[in-house]
C-alpha cells in the first residue's frame, strides 16, 4: 500500500525533527527499549489519526517496532507537517496526510489508513470512530477496540455509549491522570500561547484577555496568561467552575460582557458558538480570536464573515475581517487548534506522558479485549501510577514510600 504523501524529498527534515523529540521522551523511549524486544503487536495492525507532527510520529515508530503494522494520518490538516510525513513513509509506516488538505482529501485519508483492517485504532476528535460506525461497518469484525486523545472525541465516544451505539470498546485516554493533568494544563496552556506569540508578534502584558471554558485547557490557557502579565477574564456555564476560577484570581463574567472589553479572546470548550454575531457587535478595535478547542466551530466564522465587508491575509495564519464601522478583528489560524495550526504543539516532554497513556492503552486492549463490553473505559490506575514512576525516574527524581505499618493503617494491604 502506497503512501500519499506532499513530497518523499522532504524527509531528511522530518527525520531530524523525530530525533530532536526524541531526546526529551524518555518514556516513549523506556517503552520502546522494552518492547521492541518482546514485541507484543506482532501481527496487529494500528490506524492513528492524530496531529501529524514530530511527537506523534515517534510514537509510530515505537508501535512499530513494537511489531505493530502502523498506518497514520493527521486529525487537523492544518496541524499536519509534510517533511515528517515524507520521514515515516521512509520508515515503513504507511502515510496519508498533506498539510492544508481539503475536506474532500481528509476524508480520503481516513478511508485509505482504515482500508489496512485495524485491529485498534487511535482517534484524535472522534472522526475515526465516526466513520467506522457510519460508513465502514464492514472493518468491526477483527477490530480489538481503540482510544481517544482528546475531550471532544471522549464527549462524542459517551454520547454513543449513551445511545447503545457504540460498537467497540474505547478507552478514553484524555481522561487518564497522567494525561489531562499534564497534556490539558502545561500542554495547552504553553503551547497556545507559543502558537499566538509567534504570529501575532505581540505583548500579552497588560492585555484583557478572555479565556472561554475552565476545563483543564481553559486552565492551562489562564494560568500562562497570568504568567504573561495579562488581565485574566474567564467564562464558563458551571457554576464549579466558574467559583473556581474566582477563587484561582480570575474575573467572571458573562461573554456578552467579556465582548466589550476583551483584548484577545481564547476558546477552549469543545462545544460551538462560543463566540457568535452579537458577540462580534461589540468587540472593540482590533480585538484578537483563537480557538484551542478540538474543532475549529468555537467561534462562528460564517456569522463573522457576514457581519464584514472584507476578509483578507495580513499575516501566515492571521486574517483581518473589516467591520462597517471600520473597525478590524483578527482571526489566528482559521478558527482551528491555534497551538498547532500556528506552532508546534505541546512540549515534548508533555507528550511523552501522554503518548505513554496511548500505548499501554493499546496494550490493555490487547490483553483483555475480550473480556471488555463496548464502552467507555478509563485506564486502570495502576498504569498511571507506572508511567508517574518512568517519568521521575528519568528526571531523577525519588519519592518516599509506605512503611508496611503505614499501608496496613490506610487500609492498603
Amino acid at each position: 500500500m502506497d503512501s500519499m504523501i506532499k513530497d518523499i524529498k522532504l524527509a531528511p527534515s522530518g527525520h531530524d525533527k523525530i530525533k530532536w523529540v526524541e531526546n526529551f521522551m524518555p518514556v516513549l523511549k523506556h517503552i520502546d527499549e522494552e518492547f521492541s524486544k518482546t514485541k507484543p503487536f506482532a501481527g496487529k495492525r494500528i490506524v492513528m489519526t492524530i496531529h501529524l507532527e514530530a511527537k506523534t510520529a515517534y510514537l509510530a515508530l515505537v508501535f512499530k517496532h513494537a511489531g505493530a503494522e502502523v498506518a497514520i494520518t493527521g486529525s487537523n490538516p492544518l496541524s499536519t507537517q509534510d517533511d515528517v510525513a515524507a520521514a515515516l513513509a521512509e520508515e515503513g509506516i504507511h502515510v496519508f496526510a498533506t498539510h492544508a488538505c481539503s475536506d474532500e482529501e481528509y476524508d480520503m485519508y481516513l478511508n485509505k489508513a482504515l482500508d489496512i483492517k485495524p485491529h485498534f485504532i487511535m482517534d484524535d476528535g472522534g472522526d475515526l470512530v465516526a466513520m467506522l460506525h457510519e460508513k465502514r461497518r464492514e472493518l468491526l469484525g477483527e477490530l480489538m477496540g481503540g482510544s481517544e486523545e482528546t475531550t471532544t472525541g471522549v464527549h462524542r465516544l459517551h454520547l454513543l455509549e449513551h445511545k447503545g451505539e457504540l460498537d467497540f470498546p474505547m478507552i478514553a485516554a484524555n481522561d487518564a491522570y497522567c494525561k489531562y493533568l499534564f497534556d490539558n494544563r502545561y500542554g495547552t496552556g504553553q503551547s497556545t500561547w507559543d502558537g499566538i506569540m509567534r504570529t501575532t508578534n505581540l505583548v500579552i502584558a497588560g492585555k484583557n484577555v478572555v479565556i472561554a471554558g475552565y476545563g483543564w485547557c481553559g486552565k492551562g490557557g489562564a494560568m500562562r496568561a497570568k504568567g504573561l502579565g495579562a488581565n485574566v477574564i474567564i467564562t464558563e456555564v458551571d457554576p464549579i467552575k466558574a467559583i473556581e476560577a474566582v477563587f484561582d484570581g480570575f474575573r467572571v463574567m458573562p461573554m456578552d460582557e467579556a465582548a466589550k472589553i476583551g483584548d484577545i479572546f481564547l476558546t477552549l470548550t469543545g462545544d460551538k458558538d462560543i463566540l457568535r454575531k452579537r458577540h462580534f457587535e461589540d468587540m472593540k478595535d482590533g480585538a484578537i480570536l483563537a480557538n484551542s478547542g478540538h474543532f475549529d466551530v468555537e467561534i462562528n466564522i460564517p456569522e463573522l464573515e457576514a457581519l464584514s465587508v472584507s476578509r483578507k491575509t495580513v499575516r501566515n495564519n492571521i486574517e483581518e475581517f473589516l467591520q462597517k464601522d471600520g473597525r478590524k478583528i483578527y482571526l489566528l489560524a482559521e478558527g482551528r487548534l491555534v497551538n498547532l495550526a500556528a506552532g508546534d504543539g505541546h512540549p515534548a516532554e508533555i507528550m511523552d506522558l501522554s503518548f505513554a497513556v496511548q500505548f499501554f492503552s493499546a496494550l490493555h486492549l490487547l490483553n483483555h479485549y475480550k473480556e471488555m463490553d463496548k464502552k467507555v473505559y478509563l485506564m486502570p490506575d495502576e498504569i498511571n501510577t507506572k508511567i508517574a514512576e518512568i517519568k521521575l525516574a528519568s528526571m531523577g527524581i525519588s519519592i518516599d514510600t509506605l512503611t508496611p505499618e503505614q499501608r496496613a493503617y490506610l487500609g492498603m494491604d
